[in-house]
């Protein structure tokens, strides 16, 4: 037999001999495969390099870090040739600052981030974001505002018209609601906006402005429009306070084009509840309905709520274009003070508190609803031991 060579049987055969297998890659060199294929995937993914900034998810800043990296190093550029099909090394670097060989700590702080612990970079549990870092500094940059005392009565009756139902909070939705004379709860706390200097536009595009705002625990920050508006965003919490309802809350007299809202009434109670009994024409109960009043107290002597005993009709007061929750709110906070704590057992025989009834004077809730016409009522309070009522300090 002719003695024959292997090759020479395999082109006997017509099969190519197999190339010999290359040698194991390092482990740093799976490293560095693992995370450019990231990159591939990111670039197949959405259509585009991996860019800096700080609006860019963490993982996009992540990758243009690493791709900037394995720019800057030749023995990285030869290891990936034969994966980089869509030529990632070639292109001309996304940072101007060149990126030397960083170990993961300093990556981390290039990426903005602080690691705690044991660093997973594809867990964000280990790691504190930028932003956190951001608002950790925007309250240690807050200074005592010496001049609070001119805001402090700002602060007391935007709470009393948020007591009232005069403003209300409204989740935080658009930048454009940041301007001066704005009022937010950020971190807990209510912020005023006293000033907005001129605004700019950043390295970005975006447009930022300097605030001078207020806290109520009487420090103050000269933050930027963008860092008060991602601490509202990232705060579950954060909310806008609205502006105060324009104008007197209602007219007692109808105009054209006014919408009837409903009717105030003041009710006295037949009950002979020994509290009642005692004080006959000074137990009132006050409420807001948008039916007719006899509607409304159809049955009393059935319902807890009227003492299981008829009732009397001392006065209405009709209402035009208002909120009837907001004003029953608003007239029960300013007679709480004169609140009656009763206990009652209803048809059942269950104990149960009644709600709305106080012990005021007629002439007072005639007062109120003056000053509720006219816009002042968010101001004062009735104070019981001189039967009269006073401005809220």
């Amino acid at each position: 037999m002719v003695d024959i060579s292997d090759e020479d049987l395999l082109a006997e055969l017509d099969a190519a001999p197999e190339a010999k297998k290359q040698a194991a890659q390092t482990p740093r060199e799976e490293r560095i495969i693992a995370g450019f294929e990231d990159i591939v995937r990111f670039r197949e993914k959405h259509g585009s390099v991996p860019q800096h900034g700080e609006s860019r998810d963490i993982f996009e800043r992540l990758y243009a870090v690493r791709l900037d990296r394995l720019r800057e190093r030749e023995d990285c550029r030869a290891l990936l040739q034969e994966f980089d099909r869509y030529e990632l090394l070639a292109a001309a670097a996304a940072s101007k600052d060149k990126i030397e060989d960083l170990d993961d700590d300093a990556l981390l702080a290039e990426l903005g981030v602080e690691p705690i612990g044991e660093v997973v970079l594809t867990n964000l549990t280990h790691v504190k974001p930028r932003a956190d870092v951001r608002a950790a500094e925007d309250v240690a940059n807050r200074s005592a505002c010496a001049d609070f005392d001119t805001f402090k009565p700002l602060f007391a009756q935007v709470q009393r018209d948020l007591e009232s139902g005069v403003r209300q909070t409204r989740p935080f939705e658009l930048k454009a609601e940041i301007q001066p004379g704005a009022w937010f709860i950020v971190g807990g706390q209510k912020a005023y906006v006293a000033e907005m200097g001129e605004q700019f536009t950043t390295e970005h595009g975006r447009t930022d402005a300097r605030l001078r705002v207020i806290f109520d625990n009487g420090t103050e920050s000269n933050m930027l429009m963008r860092s008060l508006q991602r601490a509202l965003n990232k705060d579950d919490a954060g909310r806008r306070i609205t502006d105060p309802i324009a104008g007197p809350l209602f007219s007692g007299e109808r105009a054209d084009g006014d919408i009837e809202s409903g009717t105030i009434y003041v009710l006295r109670s037949h009950s002979d509840h020994p509290v009642v009994v005692a004080n006959r024409d000074l137990v009132h109960k006050i409420g807001v309905t948008n039916l007719s009043v006899e509607q409304r107290i159809a049955g009393a002597r059935l319902q807890s709520t009227y003492l299981l005993a008829d009732v009397d009709v001392v006065a209405t007061y009709q209402l035009f274009n208002i909120n009837r929750s907001k004003l029953e709110h608003l007239l029960h906070r300013v007679l709480s003070p004169a609140r009656l704590d009763l206990m009652i057992k209803d048809r059942f025989n269950n104990p149960v508190k009644p709600e709305e009834w106080y012990l005021v004077p007629l002439q007072i809730i005639d007062e109120v609803v003056e000053k509720v016409k006219d816009g002042t009522i968010t101001g004062f309070e009735y104070d019981p031991a001189e039967a009269r009522l006073k401005i809220v300090r």
